[in-house]
């Protein structure tokens, strides 16, 4: 009988776009794979049994309660060695599933970034750091991603070993098989000629994204300045209202959901995040591996990848006019801005998936050897 591991997240689309070289690796070690999400089905042909599970982002929807009570019964009825969740809403509900068990699966849980830090208001923080210490202890393994979550995982002990990983590892293969005419030829099809710079920012429209910032800050540079936003959401179409209500016309590109991503990074000049809060960004680290420079908010995340002067700048999250000095400066000095986008591409060398597939799948192997089938862990 094959082990059986169970990947959990929010959405399938979080699983698709960046946990299924894991799900490779361990089919390939001989273990029957299940993904269980909420959201829209994706194609994740890695995976030998896909569950839909009823999350709701709202935590005290009853859909919730109905997903704790499905995924209770499969991890009985699987006989799963290990679960392995992500995202804050499907790590807290899965890992509420499989409290009380007599026999459960062992439990690895990974942070994409707390959605919480010491500037949130105090009940947010109370909420959502309770649901953490709540599940701790059915949290075998915690992996955090930047260095305050870590210090804070381990100082609450949220988990019976925490260990910090530099993300998940990001794909850069693909963006090294885009050639620089792809993103000549799109700064055509825009209508963009040298003299203007290309700021990049691909993210959901979200209030913890925060693109109107980036939009008033653009409102304060000159007219060679140019923003795109890649991306859906809820919060798009009053971003891009706020974009006519300040004049900037064509300055601002929303050209929605795109496939093409290492076409933009090889059209733009610059990119730029005024994110409240982040895990490790991936759009920020294939950005430097595209050897652009950033401009980003002074958050977790974004201060363990960007050395301020020497791969990009950071200004204060929320304040959008020293957004707005920061892309300045690299307008300004299009030469330095090349020299920061060069050691950004340097230092963001140690978080491709080549080099962090191993280390995280270490951290598996010492909860549990995968290549050997283990009994349940006891709760």
């Amino acid at each position: 009988m094959s082990h059986k591991i169970l990947f959990t997240a929010s959405t399938f689309s979080h699983i698709a776009n960046f946990h299924r070289p894991y799900l490779a690796q361990f089919a390939r070690l001989g273990w029957e794979v299940h993904v269980a999400c909420g959201g829209p089905e994706r194609d994740i042909p890695e995976a030998q049994r896909i569950i839909h599970i009823p999350l709701e982002k709202s935590m005290t929807s009853p859909k919730n309660w109905k997903a704790v009570r499905l995924l209770r019964r499969m991890a009985r009825e699987e006989g799963y060695a290990l679960v392995s969740c992500h995202t804050s809403l499907a790590s807290f509900f899965t890992r509420l599933a499989v409290m009380g068990l007599r026999e459960r699966p062992l439990v690895a849980c990974t942070s994409h970034g707390y959605l919480f830090d010491g500037q949130s208001a105090p009940v947010k923080r109370a909420l959502l750091s309770g649901a953490e210490r709540m599940t701790a202890p059915v949290t075998d393994l915690l992996m955090t991603m930047n260095d305050w979550d870590g210090r804070y995982a381990r100082k609450h002990r949220l988990g019976r070993r925490t260990v910090q990983i530099p993300g998940m590892g990001v794909d850069f293969s693909r963006l090294d098989a885009c050639p620089p005419e792809e993103g000549a030829a799109l700064r055509r099809d825009l209508g963009l000629g040298p003299e203007r710079f290309l700021f990049l920012y691909a993210a959901e429209f979200s209030p913890r994204k925060s693109q109107a910032h980036l939009i008033r800050a653009l409102s304060l540079l000159p007219e060679a300045a140019v923003l795109a936003l890649p991306g859906e959401g809820a919060l798009r179409e009053d971003c891009i209202r706020l974009s006519e209500e300040l004049g900037l016309g064509g300055r601002v590109i929303f050209p929605g959901q795109v496939s093409d991503m290492p076409r933009w990074y090889a059209a733009a000049d610059g990119a730029v995040s005024a994110s409240r809060s982040e895990g490790l960004p991936f759009n920020i680290m294939e950005a430097m591996y595209a050897g652009l420079p950033i401009a980003a908010s002074a958050v977790k995340g974004h201060t363990d990848l960007i050395r301020p002067g020497e791969t990009g700048l950071l200004f204060p999250y929320g304040d959008w006019m020293a957004c707005g000095e920061a892309m300045s400066a690299l307008l300004r000095d299009r030469t330095w801005s090349a020299q920061l986008g060069a050691q950004a591409h340097e230092a963001v060398l140690s978080y491709g998936l080549d080099r962090v597939l191993p280390q995280v799948m270490e951290q598996y192997q010492r909860l549990l050897p995968l290549e050997e089938r283990q009994p349940a862990a006891l709760g």
